[in-house]
């Protein structure tokens, strides 16, 4: 998967120069323009986002993290749009939908009158261009980028028909219950034909949608500008610009925050919540998010091919004391891959509890009594990854007392993205952390894409390249069953197979918490993750 890199030594250097300017600024006019809240003179209507990493792309089809997501998706629209706070479904740019009875046959009737940033009209043809970029090989412009996402959001798409300038006809090849769902998602955004023939694989750092905002500019490692849409089809946002910048270290994007030089914050520092709660110049934002955090354990590859390997580490990390020691209260600990807030979540499955003895056992059944050496991935920074440095040495202290010893190699979100999701028979990877928050509130969005057999890198994110045929079946049946009560009785099953076979060591399901200045007004956290700043106002 082709990402934007930057060196990480000019990163670095770049953010210390911006950081000496900020802190630079701070302390010559504390006196005068003291906490948070008092920088608006000098931004007026604009809002400076600090991210936990620099994006990957600006390319919807192209979106694999939260950082570029959260960055990109003000660019775009998708035929339909999830509710505000919700994963319930309205319409986006296709003003309604026929769905054949069979469920085989989805017609959508656009919106008219609607243009790309660019000015290039959006219809049918746009729509058709849209998805056949993903999905087929032979398009023109398929080879303009790689779409991690591709199969999963379309993979049972048959045919895209332009049945007229404002209908479009979506064929699939079965019926496929989360469909619609999917195509409210980022892979589904429609983008400019013009713009993509212009920029060709360009496109991700020139990217024009039809959404309330416009790209500005991408200055790598420093900022992502974007400005409003004055004629967006659904009115004009308030906030003029848009500024996300990439500040790796929690505590920088922390101090950044609180001295007034940016207005919003991810990856909060747990110790500071509650201090942050008091200061009468920010708000604590929280919302229960779809979210699982894990460690994946390479099954292709020994030590982990062996599942009384993985169990014994599973018992021998203590998850309550990530939780409570180091998330403190900012996550709970997980049972299983599907977070509580989705439906089909099993509370009946069981974790593994912390039984250091237990692990001892199991090791030694699985042969190796004195245990063995692993080298753990971590990634500095990223999106949905908590506190990665100080859980992964908690997870080695941990797998310590049962003789695993366990190297941390620390990687940047980029660099790290793209020697995780490889070919299995590419990966020298044996553990490594990730995490996942679901794009359309449907279990398939997790249990699927992560661990279904035909899911491993590059073709979805089955980052611990598991497999279980009967795992696979049960996830292939519920993909094409629209009963949700069968649907729900075969992921729970799913669920109950994979927590025995323990490709991950599941650990915890993160709450959505930003920090924002006092004077951003109707944000509103969206399950999904992804940020929304078209109905905000700044006073």
């Amino acid at each position: 998967m082709k990402r934007a890199k930057i060196n990480l030594l000019s990163f670095f250097l770049v953010i210390a120069l911006v950081m000496t300017g900020c802190s630079s600024k701070s302390s010559t006019e504390e006196g005068k323009e003291g906490k948070a809240g008092n920088s608006k003179t000098a931004r007026n209507n604009t809002l400076v986002i600090g991210l936990e990493a620099e994006p990957t792309s600006l390319d919807a089809h192209q979106l694999s993290d939260f950082n570029s997501s959260r960055t990109a998706m003000e660019l775009y629209d998708q035929l339909v749009h999830f509710k505000d706070e919700s994963t319930e479904l309205e319409p986006g740019l296709a003003e309604k939908w026929d769905v054949s009875d069979d469920g085989l046959e989805y017609t959508f009737y656009l919106k008219k009158d609607v243009k790309f940033h660019d000015d290039t009209p959006f219809n049918a043809d746009a729509v058709k261009f849209s998805i056949d970029r993903q999905i087929d090989p032979k398009h023109p412009f398929h080879d303009t980028g790689q779409y991690a996402y591709a199969d999963f959001t379309f993979g049972s798409v048959d045919k895209v028909e332009v049945v007229d300038e404002y209908t479009v006809k979506i064929t699939l090849k079965e019926t496929f219950a989360p469909f619609l769902g999917n195509m409210a998602m980022h892979a589904a955004s429609i983008v400019s034909p013009t713009a993509v023939e212009k920029y060709g694989a360009d496109f991700t750092k020139n990217p024009v949608g039809t959404g309330p905002y416009k790209f500005v500019k991408w200055d790598p490692g420093v900022e992502v500008i974007l400005e409003k849409n004055e004629d967006y089809f659904k009115g004009a946002p308030s906030v003029e610009k848009l500024i996300f910048k990439p500040i790796t270290e929690p505590q920088t994007r922390l101090a950044e925050l609180e001295s007034g030089n940016i207005d919003f914050i991810v990856n909060v520092p747990p110790d500071d919540i509650a201090r942050l709660k008091d200061d009468s110049n920010l708000q604590v934002i929280e919302q229960a998010g779809m979210h699982v955090w894990w460690t994946a354990l390479n099954t292709q590859r020994e030590p982990f091919n062996n599942v009384k390997v993985r169990q014994a580490v599973n018992y021998a990390v203590n998850k309550e004391a990530i939780v409570e020691g180091i998330l403190q209260g900012t996550g709970e600990v997980a049972n299983s891959p599907v977070p509580p807030t989705v439906w089909g979540h099993s509370p009946n499955v069981k974790n593994y509890a912390f039984d250091t003895e237990k692990a001892k056992e199991l090791l030694a059944e699985a042969g190796y009594p004195d245990g063995f050496e692993v080298t753990y991935w971590v990634p500095e920074s990223g999106s949905g990854m908590q506190q990665p440095e100080a859980m992964a040495a908690a997870i080695q202290a941990d797998l310590a007392k049962i003789g695993v010893k366990v190297k941390i190699q620390t990687l940047e979100w980029g660099t790290y993205l793209d020697k995780v999701f490889v070919p299995a028979e590419e990966n020298e990877m044996d553990m490594h952390q990730m995490s996942w928050m679901g794009d359309n509130g449907d279990p398939d969005n997790f249990l699927y894409i992560l661990l279904s057999g035909q899911q491993w890198p590059t073709a979805g994110f089955n980052d611990s390249y598991y497999q279980n045929k009967k795992v696979d079946e049960l996830l292939e049946k519920a993909r094409v069953i629209n009963d949700k009560n069968e649907r729900t009785k075969m992921y729970e099953e799913v669920q109950e197979l994979v927590m025995e076979d323990a490709p991950w060591i599941v650990v915890d399901h993160e709450k959505q918490i930003v920090v924002a200045n006092s004077r951003l007004k109707d944000f509103k956290l969206h399950p999904t993750g992804v940020f929304r700043f078209s109905k905000v106002t700044v006073e």
